[in-house]
């Protein structure tokens, strides 16, 4: 019995030791973002001669507001990915659609500092995903019902009609649809 438990005591230990080899994420195109990890012989890895179209319904707010929303998380987490693994840019089609308690995440500085007491962490990823062609559009709709003026938000996000019109047309356009 003593043997049988230094075996399972061993074994335990060797395949945490296993667990510690990953290699550290990487996050070189948005770096606020989760990065990632490179995933050995793994099925499915990104596809450099593929298209990604992919729009991200923002609609969560972050859990503390010096954090970015999850949907940008998302989003720049697979930029990263997408980076990492040599897809070209040219193949990454993103859209980014805010309302709800994301709306706050698109607020220029001074409003949200105002709000929150703390710099706006969204904005440098705003820029970053601008300079990489991602679109960013907030709901007009929501906007005029919850009475915010577009002149406190991003210059960067486009002020769209209504958010389910964007979501409909992109997703006719064969975008994916992801929401956080």
């Amino acid at each position: 019995m003593r043997t049988f438990l230094c075996l399972l005591s061993l074994s335990s230990l060797i395949a945490r030791a296993a667990l510690a080899e990953w290699p550290a994420p990487q996050s070189p195109a948005i770096p606020a973002a989760d990065g990632y990890v490179v995933i050995p012989g793994a099925s499915m890895p990104p596809d450099p001669s593929r298209t990604y179209r992919v729009m991200w319904d923002a609609t969560r707010a972050a859990d503390q507001p010096s954090q970015i929303l999850p949907a940008l998380n998302m989003a720049g987490s697979e930029l990263n990915a997408f980076e990492v693994t040599g897809v070209p840019a040219r193949n990454v089609k993103f859209v980014v659609v805010f309302h709800g308690a994301a709306l706050d995440g698109i607020a220029d500085d001074a409003h949200y500092q105002a709000k929150f007491g703390v710099a706006n962490p969204n904005l440098p990823v705003l820029e970053q995903f601008k300079k990489r062609g991602v679109e960013l559009y907030v709901c007009g709709q929501n906007l005029a019902f919850a009475k915010i003026d577009p002149a406190s938000l991003s210059p960067l996000v486009k002020v769209a009609s209504d958010a389910l019109i964007v979501l409909m047309t992109y997703q006719n356009q064969g975008y994916a649809l992801l929401s956080f």
